[in-house]
């Protein structure tokens, strides 16, 4: 779940979930779903821009961020970051604004204060793993999540990988 659409952080997480294989997922029988806190039509432009295939929803409301208990405004629990995160604070910051004045009305496309998470759902409504965000730099592993989900990892670096035989 998105802390918003025009989060630099949430933006290069996202480019990174747009590299796990369609295939990795259908083999696993898991389904990928990123939510975010906007209206519907924010959907197709942040798609386009991060490269993004997979599903995507939108919660205006906040209600399943409410559900899952995800909290709003930064905490501050020690140094964490995002492995999929390359933008320094500054420059991620003035590119989100820059998109968000570049866009009609202003639009922030959610509440900026929003923290997101990730979990894994299922079978049926069974949470088997929740990580709630402490703040915009607080992203879970994605590797993590795909191992824990039972899907093969995926190299996000544009290292070669040495394969020893």
């Amino acid at each position: 779940m998105l802390q918003h659409f025009l989060c630099y952080t949430c933006k290069e997480y996202v480019e990174d979930l747009a590299k796990v294989p369609k295939a990795f997922l259908q083999e696993g029988n898991v389904r990928l779903i990123v939510i975010g806190q906007s209206s519907y039509h924010h959907i197709k432009p942040f798609c386009g821009l991060t490269g993004y295939t997979h599903e995507i929803y939108v919660d205006p409301q906040r209600e399943i961020y409410k559900t899952f208990g995800m909290k709003r405004g930064e905490g501050s629990n020690g140094p964490v970051r995002s492995p999929h995160v390359k933008s320094n604070t500054l420059l991620g910051s003035i590119r989100s604004i820059w998109r968000a004045m570049a866009g009609p009305a202003f639009d922030f496309q959610g509440d900026p204060t929003q923290q997101g998470g990730a979990l894994i759902l299922g079978p049926g409504n069974e949470v088997h793993f929740l990580h709630l965000d402490k703040n915009r730099l607080d992203h879970v592993p994605i590797n993590t999540v795909l191992q824990l989900a039972g899907v093969k990892t995926v190299n996000f670096t544009n290292k070669p990988q040495i394969i020893d035989i």
